[in-house]
């Protein structure tokens, strides 16, 4: 392979290999990991151990005969294409040796007294025999350059056709067969994780489990496709490179094989230490990031107390630390960088050296040996380098394959395609528990059930009641065989079911949930899963009893209506009537009814409850409720508590008994009767107002909201807290929405990246650039340093062609003289590179390390001056928050400093060419010139190639992946109805399409890659014969050829290398939009603008005025109805109520967290959304229920309640002893300086709120708001922090919010709300008088809730 051409990969040994790859991995492996450093890590370990457990060639098992037969074949081709560099070689050192003879000959026939008889060279006027005496043997006349030439030409063409057809043949074999073997794991992979118990589900997350069917199989497919035919490939080369050095000439190989270990210490050492300035980075910017995270977490304490800019300055100084780092990092990338370049050119120069002296000292080698020699062991060592990221891949497929085959080696224990077990020829529908114990398999520790033994009789209703967390649903899961007990048995009609064929004992179920599951198709599919085969007549039968055929009726599209992902276009109640009707075309024997009305309001639930009550005829039914309207006319009531059924009987009989029953039955009808009678006042307190808009009791108002949350697939407003609230389904619900990311989820933007991309346009470099501007002395000298770099490649092609000049001298002396002085030449250039490089890597480093502190301090900055709203969004969650100050700001950077760096060192490399290639030969250069598009695509494809076809197969897996999302976050239903077969087949079918496009992309490929191998030796075949021409036709010398024929061909790889580097590029104008996107943002309730009113002397009389108002995140519950409430200054009011009624909401609306929708707060009658936000909150002091400490000292975090004014510690004390805290606070060791841990967790709740007080009390605040501040303290604590509390509140006007009587007895204004509206005010002693709400919550004792 011709020297000029190789060169491309002398450059890369310094950067493709080790310059540049680090900083490629630093930008996206470490930035990345930082958001969850720590449990990648463990996932790395358990990685690790997993890879060991198989053997390379155990990722081939599922291969046939077929696809075995393919890779032998295209792993022969590979080790033909390996060997075609080294062939090249030969021809390369015989075209060369060629070139110098004719040389010499000619400047033999320059000497006049020369010319050329019979074919040797004589002296003009010396006889034969006295040339013969002086050796006057040199051929001369024989040798027509243009026609060797052409023969070489021919050879170079005949290499390339034949590397072209290899690298198609053996990319394309390979690639085909691994997308054969993919689809067969895939299948398999699917098909046995269908068939797993729901207890194997439990303990693998169904998010796990996506993952696995995408990027673990493509991991695998990385593994046992093209990776491995390259592999070869390069060893091949390897191999080859090494073996024609030491047969050609071994000296010379082992010379310059005595310099390697330089440069391989030099890249360990830059590995090394590059990994640990890495970890230094991140772990400085570790804490910057815990500083964020804990801000942003608390995110209403820090905008309550005005911290915003103290929070800013306290991330600044922590990002100082890790800019440091990265400096660092950056400067020694480029002393190692250097350092490589710095031994590659004193490699070039002892080998030039050496090897001339070999040729003209000793003449063992001709100059093309030397070249063959040295450039054999060049491309060895290279090819070695580009080999090893295949073993990455091979180990990754390796450690992603074991988790995969164990599973498919992996026998459920309960399986339900088995055909084994009886089927009873008739059924009653008797069921009974005999001494059943059970626990989860994924919680073993619990004991779920606990010797539960019970009778349900056939045609029976047999209700099941009792506490959450009692066993009910898990009996129910029991019958369904989702899991089997760990001791005794469940028997249908005295055959223990674990001996019946499942398929067929489910088929005789059917089961209604708390939150059915639809399938993303139509209602009468939705329907049909019931049971296959079934007739339209059936299912209209079926829809008539489940009250549901009239709401199919009026839709437009009646049957055929879409109910989308989730059953997402359908109301609760609209659901769950489907899924009644689901249940009962199975014409099931027995009937499982989980909570199926829990989760609709008093309406559906009347309508779905009629509907149950006509299917329960006839049929053994179990009934789980909690409502007892659902429960009083079962046939049996079984009462359970902690696992086992502790009472059975009717309803009247278990009253009497006084047990679970009668405490669950007596607090219903309590709460309900408070709450009817609440209601009715209200009404008729508001008829006059308005009329009421939504009756039915608070309860269903909860329950609505409940349900609202729990499907967060419906209204995108999880805030990630509220989840878990409605118990056993939230969790469950929400990693549906969170791993199907399809339709509904896309507009909820659960997955972050793919939606950001789409709708946002990159940032333009301009504005990137302004952001970097005070940088600018660092960026101007990083470009000087990267153009020097950029032009040592064409130098070194003038150095190259340069020796081999010498080569044809006919003076021995000059020709020692000149190649010393060339070597000496290489030094320098290497000593001068080596300065450069570290210039540039400094300065860039320099400056994209500040570019990256401002945008995250900037980024932070904004973030703050957000309204409290935009928090609620769950995509503003603190932890994305983080990651995006982490990631976003880090990967801008690569639209700056390095990325100019990478551009300027590619444009003067290719103008230094261009300008040495047309100065010394413009003719030569247009022809190459026509290579270099080519030539640039080639190098481009090269890198695209290693960065892999990710994308394309990721939107072939689309579809299947919709398929086994939707199949594994619902497995129970789906095992409920016996479907795991459908949904197998349908994955299947859809297998297909990626499969075609795998085969599709395969022959694409492998065209394109033997294309991008064989254009390198097409451009050389044509260079040199018009080389040849015009060396013959117009005496260029014949150096130049090689001088115009090198420099361009390296130009042309580094344009196509800096091509290759736009990916991370587009990235970071991406990342740059996001970001921007953040700092542009307006704030609708702006913190750091000093416009709105202030006033001095404020008292803190506050009025509301007919306020309404809804979360921005849930728009669809109206929080306050219309509170009017007013408060004078030095007053205290109390509002009381059940949770939910709009309390806490009425005191963010006064804190400016939120404006009201409709109405006006008014403070000292300025309307507050006209106020200076930070005046009004330095006013405000607020003590809220689970107080918010920083993880700083006490007296720092008593300090914070005043921002403006730096505090000294008499004043703390001060504040403290106000508190009833000092005291305690003087029996610490470390008294005030005592840190209260991350969130205040060194501190007991006592204390925590104690330092709260003090910290509101320091503010000396004119309004006091006390959020249930002594809720959650025992009595003891409670004492010491009511008195507290009752000193601070002298002489302020004063909001309370509690739970207790006992705090708020002694108030000016009682407010009782429900509902978001106030229902009776007053005090005391008038609401007593009144006997309405107030009196009935003081009267019961109950908490008010």
């Amino acid at each position: 392979m011709p020297g000029s051409v190789r060169l491309k990969s002398i450059k890369k040994i310094g950067q493709d290999n080790n310059g540049y790859q680090f900083s490629d991995e630093e930008t996206n492996g470490v930035y990345m990991t930082m958001t969850s450093s720590t449990n990648d890590k463990s996932k790395k370990d358990k990685k690790e151990e997993a890879a060991i457990r198989i053997g390379f060639f155990q990722l081939f098992r599922f291969a046939s005969c077929r696809e075995i037969w393919m890779m032998i074949v295209g792993s022969v081709c590979a080790v033909l294409h390996g060997s075609a560099q080294p062939l090249m070689l030969l021809v390369f050192g015989m075209l060369t040796d060629t070139f110098i003879e004719y040389d010499i000959e000619l400047n033999e026939l320059q000497d006049p007294n020369k010319h050329c008889v019979n074919n040797t060279i004589r002296f003009k006027n010396l006889t034969d025999e006295e040339n013969d005496d002086l050796n006057m043997t040199r051929v001369c006349g024989i040798l027509d350059i243009e026609y060797e030439m052409t023969n070489f030409a021919y050879y170079y063409v005949g290499i390339g056709a034949a590397v072209c057809f290899l690298g198609y043949c053996q990319i394309s074999l390979w690639v085909t067969a691994a997308a054969r073997q993919i689809q067969i794991i895939r299948m398999l992979y699917f098909r046995k994780v269908m068939r797993m118990e729901i207890g194997w589900f439990d303990c693998t997350s169904v998010g796990e489990l996506n993952t696995r069917m995408s990027d673990d199989i493509n991991k695998i497919n990385d593994a046992i496709a093209d990776q491995v035919s390259i592999f070869i490939q390069r060893f091949t080369t390897f191999v080859c490179g090494f073996l024609m050095g030491f047969v050609k000439g071994w000296k010379l190989t082992l010379v310059i094989i005595a310099v390697s270990p330089l440069i391989g210490v030099g890249a360990a050492l830059m590995a090394l230490f590059v990994a640990k300035l890495t970890g230094q980075e991140l772990q400085a910017y570790a804490k910057a990031g815990a500083v964020a995270d804990e801000v942003l977490s608390s995110i209403r304490t820090v905008a309550a107390f005005g911290g915003e800019k103290k929070e800013v300055e306290r991330y600044d100084r922590n990002l100082v630390s890790a800019q440091r780092w990265g400096i660092r990092k950056g400067l020694i990338m480029g002393f190692f960088t250097g350092y490589m370049w710095f031994i590659i050119f004193l490699c070039y120069a002892l080998a030039f050296w050496y090897g001339s002296s070999l040729v003209l000292d000793t003449v063992e080698y001709s100059p093309g040996t030397l070249l063959q020699v040295f450039f054999g062991v060049l491309i060895a060592a290279l090819n070695l380098g580009q080999a090893s990221p295949c073993l990455e891949a091979f180990a990754a497929g390796r450690g992603a394959a074991t988790i995969i085959f164990e599973t498919i080696d992996r026998e459920p224990e309960i399986d339900c395609m088995s055909e084994a077990g009886y089927k009873l020829d008739k059924v009653k529908g008797d069921l009974e528990f005999h001494n059943v114990t059970f626990h989860y398999p994924s919680r073993p520790e619990v004991k779920i059930l606990d010797q539960l033994s019970l009778q349900v009789k056939s045609g029976e209703t047999t209700a099941f009641v009792g506490p959450s967390g009692a066993g009910k649903s898990t009996a129910i899961q029991l019958i369904q065989r989702f899991y089997d007990p760990k001791e005794g048995m469940v028997t249908l009609d005295g055959h223990d079911i674990r001996g019946l064929n499942i398929q067929w004992l489910r088929s005789l179920i059917g089961i209604v949930e708390q939150e059915p599951v639809l399938f993303a198709t139509t209602i009468a599919e939705n329907i049909r899963y019931g049971r296959p085969g079934v007739s339209h007549d059936d299912i209209i039968k079926a829809t008539k009893e489940a009250n549901a055929y009239n709401f199919i009726m009026d839709l437009p599209q009646k049957f055929d209506t879409l109910v989308g992902e989730g059953g997402g276009q359908m109301s609760g109640g609209q659901k769950q009537r489907i899924a009644i009707a689901r249940a009962l075309v199975r014409n099931p024997k027995i009937l499982l009814l989980d909570m199926a009305t829990s989760a609709l309001d008093n309406e559906s639930e009347a309508v779905v409850q009629e509907a149950l009550d006509k299917v329960r005829m006839g049929r053994t039914t179990i009934s789980i409720a909690h409502r007892l309207s659902t429960i009083k006319n079962a046939d049996v009531i079984v009462g359970f508590e902690h696992g086992r059924a502790v009472e059975r009987g009717k309803h009247d009989e278990l009253l009497e008994r006084k047990g679970v029953y009668f405490t669950l039955v007596t607090l219903q009808s309590q709460g309900d009767k408070a709450l009817n009678q609440k209601a009715r006042q209200m009404e008729g307190e508001e008829a006059e107002k308005k009329s009421l808009s939504r009756a039915g009791s608070y309860r269903a108002s909860l329950r609505a909201s409940i349900r609202q949350r729990s499907r967060s697939q419906l209204s995108n407003v999880i805030p990630e807290s509220s989840v878990p609230i409605a118990g056993e389904l939230g969790p469950r619900s929400y990693s549906e929405s969170y791993s199907s990311g399809q339709t509904k989820e896309k507009k909820a933007g659960r997955d972050d990246d793919d939606d950001d991309d789409e709708v946002i346009e990159p940032a333009p470099v301009a504005r990137i650039l302004k952001y970097n501007a005070p940088e600018w002395p660092y960026m101007l000298f990083g470009s000087i340093g990267a153009a020097v770099n950029g032009g040592v490649n064409p130098v070194y092609s003038l150095l190259f062609s340069q020796i081999l000049a010498t080569f044809s001298m006919p003076d021995p002396v000059e020709q020692r003289k000149q190649i010393d002085g060339i070597c000496l030449f290489f030094v320098l250039v290497g000593l001068i590179s080596f300065f450069t490089q570290m210039l540039q890597g400094y300065a860039f480093s320099k400056s994209g390390e500040l570019l990256t502190r401002r945008l995250r301090r900037l980024g932070f900055h904004a973030m703050l001056g957000q309204e409290i709203g935009w928090f609620d969004d769950h995509r503003n969650s603190p932890g994305a928050l983080t990651t995006r100050l982490a990631t976003d700001a880090s990967q801008v950077q690569g639209a700056t400093g390095s990325q100019i760096g990478m551009i300027v060192n590619s444009l003067t490399n290719i103008g230094v060419a261009i300008i040495i290639s047309f100065y010394f030969s413009w003719k030569l250069t247009m022809v190459i010139m026509c290579f270099l598009p080519f030539l640039a695509l080639s190098g481009g494809f090269q890198a695209k190639m290693l960065t892999g076809f990710a994308k394309q197969d990721k939107q072939a897996m689309e579809a299947a992946g919709q398929i086994s999302g939707e199949a594994l976050n619902n497995i129970r239903t789906i095992a409920g109805l016996g479907k795991e077969k459908n949904f197998v087949e349908m994955y299947e079918a859809q297998l297909d399409a990626p499969y075609q496009a795998a085969l599709k992309k395969a022959n694409v490929y492998g065209i394109c890659y033997g294309f991008a191998q064989c254009i390198v030796f097409l451009a050389n075949s044509a260079s040199y014969r018009f080389g040849g021409y015009l060396v013959r036709q117009e005496g260029l010398h014949f150096s130049l050829v090689f001088r115009v024929i090198s420099a361009i061909v390296t130009s042309g790889t580094a344009l196509g290398r800096a091509s290759s580097y736009t990916p991370d590029y587009a990235k970071a104008k991406i990342s740059a939009a996001r970001f921007f996107e953040l700092l542009d943002r307006v704030p609708k309730i702006s913190v750091y603008s000093n416009e709105g009113d202030k006033w001095d002397n404020f008292k803190g009389d506050l009025d509301f005025i007919d306020c309404k108002f809804t979360y921005p995140t849930r728009p669809d519950i109206q929080v306050l109805n219309g509170l009017s409430v007013s408060v004078k200054p030095g007053q205290t009011l109390a509002f009381v109520g059940s949770s939910g009624c709009g309390k806490s909401t009425s005191v963010q609306l006064l804190e400016r967290f939120y404006d009201p929708d409709y109405g006006r707060v008014l403070i000292d009658g300025h309307d507050s959304t006209r106020v200076n936000v930070q005046f009004l909150r330095s006013k405000i002091g607020i003590v809220s229920q689970e107080p918010i400490l920083f993880d700083c000292s006490i007296a720092e975090n008593i300090r914070y309640g005043d921002n403006l004014r730096e505090l000294s510690m008499d004043q703390v004390i001060a504040a403290a002893k106000k508190a009833q805290l000092h005291d305690f606070v003087m029996s610490l060791p470390e008294k005030y300086e005592t840190n209260v841990g991350s969130q205040g967790s060194q501190l007991s709740r006592g204390q925590k709120q104690r330092i709260a007080i003090a910290r509101a009390i320091i503010r000396d605040p004119k309004i006091l708001l006390l959020d249930e501040a002594t809720s959650a303290l025992d009595t003891e604590s409670e004492k010491t922090v009511q008195e507290a509390l009752d000193k601070a509140r002298e002489g302020r006007t004063c909001i309370v919010i509690a739970h207790r009587l006992s705090t708020i007895q002694n108030s000016d204004i009682i407010a009782v709300m429900s509902r978001g509206y106030v229902i009776e005010k007053g005090t005391h002693d008038y609401l007593m008088g009144l006997k309405g709400a107030y009196y009935k919550l003081v009267t019961t004792g109950a908490p008010i809730s």
